[in-house]
């Protein structure tokens, strides 16, 4: 104890056991002030001069980085969900062809969601669409088509953009059909835009996510915002054409619905379908991840499974 405060203490000791008693009370009261005090600095004190010291030890001894797994520990082989990947390959894929990627919410107004499409209310297209609907009118997004209206608007006559994301709809599910699942949407408009450009960029996509050259077959369809419209068929790549579960038999996987875009909805986008054409395509990227990868059940992706994100055999096969 400092000897200035030791001093303090014992004269008022001193004087507490002489003292009359009308002044005990002032003096125990400074006694105790002057301790509280001189206590509260040495703690303070100590409490300094272990950080000193710790710091000190700290600064001596070898950096190590505590999150690293010590040798011999056990780690789970786990990484990014297939859908990111494929997400994250398609873009890059398709920035390098030259497209803009745009994103947005996934609740629409029915305006964006059907309407903006050339789909008016009694429209038999919304038969099989008709799903998730809110009750303030908006509807959980049924495609990526929605952004259509919303890029062209944005972009003027003159573009090439995509727009990836999750739709829903209410589907019976199996192993090819899911209620929760991702598409992108891209477009290409502007002058004398034709098939022949809208073959090249479905076959460029395809060949370049999947690493190898397949064939592929435009077969006639029916979409409300296109015309002509096309289903764009790959070789089932689990057969190899010759036809299974997964193909239903056909040697046919469905990959890309497509399309040249309708003028009546070039024009609800402000662009005049005399001057300017355009094609768009709407693919599942849950599809193309199944089809890269081998996944035989599309209900993997949402099920949470764990050993499916480390790729265990068992549950692909």
């Amino acid at each position: 104890m400092d000897k200035d405060i030791k001093q303090q203490l014992e004269d008022l000791q001193k004087r507490l056991r002489t003292a009359p008693a009308s002044e005990k009370a002032k003096i125990g009261a400074e006694y105790n002030q002057i301790k509280t005090e001189y206590e509260e600095k040495q703690r303070k004190e100590q409490k300094e001069k272990e950080e000193r010291e710790l710091q000190e030890k700290l600064n001596k001894d070898p950096l190590i980085d505590i999150t690293v797994p010590k040798l011999g520990d056990k780690v789970t082989p786990f990484g990014l969900h297939p859908i990111t990947i494929i997400t994250r390959e398609v873009e890059e894929a398709l920035i390098g062809m030259g497209f803009i990627i745009e994103d947005g919410p996934e609740i629409a107004t029915e305006f964006e969601n059907f309407e903006s499409l050339n789909i008016p209310t009694h429209h038999p297209a919304r038969d099989m669409q008709d799903t998730y609907w809110l009750s303030d009118g908006r509807v959980l997004r049924t495609h990526t088509s929605m952004w259509q209206n919303y890029m062209m608007r944005k972009y003027g006559p003159t573009f090439r953009a995509i727009c990836p994301g999750r739709c829903f709809r209410n589907e019976s599910t199996d192993a090819t059909h899911e209620n929760t699942f991702f598409q992108i949407e891209g477009m290409m408009v502007g002058e004398d835009v034709s098939v022949a450009n809208l073959v090249y960029f479905m076959k460029e996509i395809t060949t370049t996510i999947l690493k190898r050259d397949i064939d592929i077959r435009l077969r006639p369809s029916y979409f409300p915002f296109t015309e002509p419209s096309f289903e764009m068929d790959a070789t089932c790549i689990f057969c190899e054409g010759s036809g299974c579960s997964v193909c239903k038999q056909s040697g046919w996987v469905e990959l890309f619905p497509c399309g040249m875009i309708h003028p009546k909805v070039l024009e609800m986008g402000g662009i005049n379908p005399k001057k300017y054409q355009g094609f768009a395509f709407g693919f599942g990227l849950t599809r193309l991840a199944m089809f890269k990868w081998g996944i035989k059940d599309i209900r993997l992706f949402n099920s949470g499974n764990l050993e499916f994100l480390k790729g265990s055999k068992e549950v692909l096969s």
